[in-house]
């Protein structure tokens, strides 16, 4: 569970900056099953620290590199292009000589750590966080910097890139390191579409826009590239839609069956929960997933619960209840639950929270 009294910043972009200016060899690693925001800030921060020319010359080639674990974003080869990164698996973490920094970025969640929270806390001394989210376990690292009033990871990573190449704005940062930001920027705000947008958003990414970052190429590689087997789940999770509580709340159900009918792979319902705040009237959509058995290591089933909310309704609440946690608008849990059970608790816990 998520230490919330700890989880606060005690480390300013500047001094996780000079911290990690001397390293020689630099893992940044991000939440399982990876996203937009979660790919954009480590490969933007990877490109920042691998920068030809912009270290001295004791600095070696590739220094840093991106671990990735779980259901990868089909795009992320297209995206990723030449930058250091490695897919993992559950086989042991790859030995790396002379490492001596660690970042993780868009999570401070042992949860969605799981899979490296061993490795990581071996290395404690050396890691460094950069997050977002309104919870998390401080013990992920002694270095954290948590702004919360960040519509994504992306914000402070932008400031962090800043810093470390020593540059007086956004504007000047490389394009490539620039690219990687404004992915993760667009696509945690639903491409500024999202109530986190602010004048704050929308201000990074001008000047992000300034520093050459392509933004027409990003949507057209993230989001026009559909899949067959992604539309046929779809349509899978639009017909099983059903609302509940005077028709305020959207819940649609994926079964593994749903993923194996449409030849669908794990990381293919992405996005499939904000389908349901198109209806109006609706204010909480919930998108619930069955896992498949033994995939989060425990016996019995496991349901996966994407929330997604209208402005003045915090689902970050009902999924701390159920053992998650996320934003006030979007957020999810992975209780130990089947599906119908899952489903009644959901909307249950949903139906109170618009009560209040």
């Amino acid at each position: 569970m998520p230490d919330s009294a700890d989880w606060k910043t005690n480390a300013s972009l500047a001094e996780i900056a000079e911290f990690l200016r001397g390293k020689r060899r630099i893992v940044v690693t991000t939440h399982v099953k990876p996203d937009g925001d979660a790919v954009g800030s480590s490969l933007a921060l990877v490109r920042a620290l691998n920068l030809p020319g912009a270290w001295g010359p004791w600095v070696p080639a590739n220094r840093a590199e991106a671990w990735y674990f779980g259901p990868m974003p089909p795009w992320l080869r297209d995206i990723a292009g030449d930058t250091p990164y490695r897919v993992l698996d559950s086989g042991g973490m790859p030995e790396v000589d002379g490492l001596d920094a660690v970042v993780v970025v868009d999570t401070g969640s042992w949860l969605q750590l799981e899979a490296l929270r061993e490795w990581i806390t071996a290395r404690h001394e050396m890691v460094s966080l950069i997050d977002h989210h309104v919870q998390g376990n401080a013990a992920v690292a002694p270095r954290r910097h948590i702004d919360t009033s960040a519509a994504a990871a992306c914000q402070p990573v932008a400031e962090l890139c800043r810093l470390l190449l020593g540059k007086g704005s956004l504007a000047e940062l490389p394009g490539p390191v620039a690219e990687m930001l404004y992915l993760g920027l667009a696509t945690d705000t639903g491409w500024f579409r999202h109530s986190n947008v602010n004048h704050r958003v929308m201000e990074t990414a001008g000047e992000l826009l300034d520093a050459k970052a392509d933004n027409v190429r990003l949507y057209q590689v993230v989001e026009q590239r559909e899949s067959v087997s992604r539309l046929k789940l779809l349509s899978r999770a639009l017909a099983s839609l059903e609302l509940f509580d005077h028709d305020r709340i959207a819940v649609m159900t994926l079964t593994r069956e749903d993923f194996h009918g449409a030849h669908a792979q794990p990381g293919e319902s992405g996005g499939f929960v904000d389908f349901g705040q198109a209806i109006s009237g609706v204010l909480v959509t919930a998108l619930l997933t069955e896992a498949e058995p033994g995939e989060f290591g425990g016996r019995g089933p496991v349901t996966k619960v994407s929330l997604r909310s209208k402005v003045g309704v915090d689902v970050n609440a009902v999924a701390k209840v159920l053992g998650g946690g996320g934003h006030v608008q979007a957020a999810g849990a992975r209780p130990s639950l089947a599906m119908d059970a899952a489903k009644r608790e959901v909307v249950r816990l949903v139906s109170i929270a618009l009560k209040g």
